[in-house]
């Protein structure tokens, strides 16, 4: 008997994403854009400026609400850490880890419905990511309801190469080859119209971006449980439940998971000697991009941490 697909996810809430914003008339610009096309969440990481300083106000006009709560966090990964999805934008002409895309794919991507696993990816009571079951974790209610982030990046310098392998995908608007570079602003100006015009055959049901029509969910399959302790006198993690968990089960992963597994797999790598202090961090940068390109899933996230753990466990354990 075949399966019948999953229901897509409710239209996901989209987040707008600074990163060390320096012109206080760009922060209030961008708030009054996200006011005109129905953002609720602006994030500022790490700004150079006074966000509710008197020039920001002005510039936001009816978009005071979004700026005086707009969060601010220290670093681009805590700002994404509960999103699971994220589309950074790029003004660079060179060849990046991940490929550039145009704003059609991208965005379209971004939006995508997830559809329904149907299951918890993890047993009840399981820690999340760094001993967590909070935002990021994977026992967090994020999965196919959590928000999705369109980054941007500084307005002198863009974002920087360990940022951009944060996202799962890199947009690049075109422009002249003379002066290639874009206001802030002006930015994400574009790439919100791009959004609002994405068609109903590509947007979420019930989505604000594109007229309402029937989404075309995949199908996928049901995650198992995998484990996170180990038991006394077991066989270590494994021992504690199946590793037959779907390698493709669950929606995509949240940022904030798969930097914590990625984390803990490098902590594991340095201890065995695979990976050297000098050269670890370019080594996980390959990693992350190649996780990312395969847009890696709540399941499979939580399989590789499992491994992880077994791993760990195996190379500590005494030998008789």
């Amino acid at each position: 008997m075949s399966a019948s697909p999953q229901p897509a996810s409710p239209a996901p809430e989209i987040v707008v994403v600074l990163v060390e914003p320096a012109g206080p008339l760009n922060v209030g610009s961008v708030a009054r854009l996200c006011a005109n096309f129905a953002i609720a969440q602006l994030r500022l990481v790490a700004p150079r400026c006074n966000p509710l300083g008197e020039e920001a106000r002005r510039m936001a006009v009816h978009g005071q609400a979004q700026l005086e709560q707009a969060a601010t966090y220290p670093d681009l990964a805590s700002a994404i850490a509960d999103c699971r999805r994220v589309v950074a934008t790029s003004g660079r002409l060179e060849r990046e880890e991940l490929p550039l895309e145009g704003p059609g794919s991208a965005l379209s991507w971004l939006i995508e419905p997830e559809a329904d696993p149907g299951v918890p990816i993890d047993p009840p009571g399981s820690i999340g990511p760094r001993g967590s079951s909070g935002p990021g974790g994977t026992n967090s209610p994020g999965g196919i309801n959590a928000p999705v982030a369109l980054v941007f990046g500084r307005e002198d310098r863009g974002l920087s190469n360990d940022e951009l392998l944060q996202a799962g995908k890199i947009l690049r608007l075109e422009s002249s080859a003379d002066y290639a570079s874009l206001n802030l602003s002006h930015a994400v100006a574009i790439c919100l119209h791009e959004l609002r015009r994405i068609p109903a055959s590509t947007a979420p049901p019930g989505t604000r971006f594109g007229v309402q029509g029937p989404a075309q969910a995949p199908l996928l399959a049901q995650a198992g449980a995998l484990p996170c302790g180990v038991p006394d006198g077991g066989a270590g993690p494994a021992a504690a439940g199946s590793l037959a968990a779907s390698s493709g089960a669950g929606a995509t992963s949240l940022r904030g998971a798969l930097e914590a597994t990625l984390a803990d797999g490098q902590d594991l790598l340095l201890e065995v000697g695979f990976l050297h202090p000098h050269t670890a961090h370019a080594r996980m940068a390959k990693l992350r991009g190649l996780l990312q390109r395969a847009q890696i899933r709540e399941g499979e996230v939580a399989l590789i941490r499992g491994m992880v753990r077994q791993l760990r466990w195996a190379t500590t354990r005494r030998t008789p």
